[in-house]
């Protein structure tokens, strides 16, 4: 079983353990509604945490593999694709998770995009939510 098939699973079945195995120790993630990305395994962890509790009815519809150049890269690197639906709070979501490979087949780089707008926003104020309440970001004044 690859690094994203083994993603999937754990995503899947909310194992942050698995999850804790499969991303480096500098992992970064792209959100779609924050420009600097979410640095470090501790935070993105966190970050998990929040989303596996946000989103209600998540699946994966399908996937993609081949390569990409990530943010950090000059040369393609492995990548995949993986395709979902969800709903948060009612609304239905539409995204991919885009990750690329580090060297050792971990997780380096992880990039979300979802659609559409009035979801995202909803997505965004939950997200925030579950940061301030797990104590992962402070709250906005």
């Amino acid at each position: 079983m690859n690094t994203a098939d083994r993603f999937r699973t754990a995503v899947e079945k909310g194992d942050l353990a698995a999850l804790d195995d499969l991303f480096t120790d500098d992992i970064r993630f792209y959100s779609p509604v924050k420009f600097t990305p979410f640095e470090g395994k501790p935070l993105v962890l966190g970050l998990f945490g929040v989303l596996l509790r946000t989103f209600e009815n998540f699946r994966y519809i399908g996937d993609h593999t081949g390569t990409a150049v990530g943010h950090s890269d000059t040369t393609p690197t492995p990548s995949a694709v993986l395709l979902f639906r969800a709903e948060v709070d009612g609304r239905e979501i539409h995204g991919i998770d885009l990750l690329h490979f580090a060297s050792d087949g971990r997780i380096k780089e992880f990039t979300v995009m979802v659609r559409p707008l009035s979801a995202v926003q909803t997505l965004s104020e939950a997200v925030l939510a579950g940061l301030v309440a797990d104590g992962l970001v402070p709250a906005r004044p």
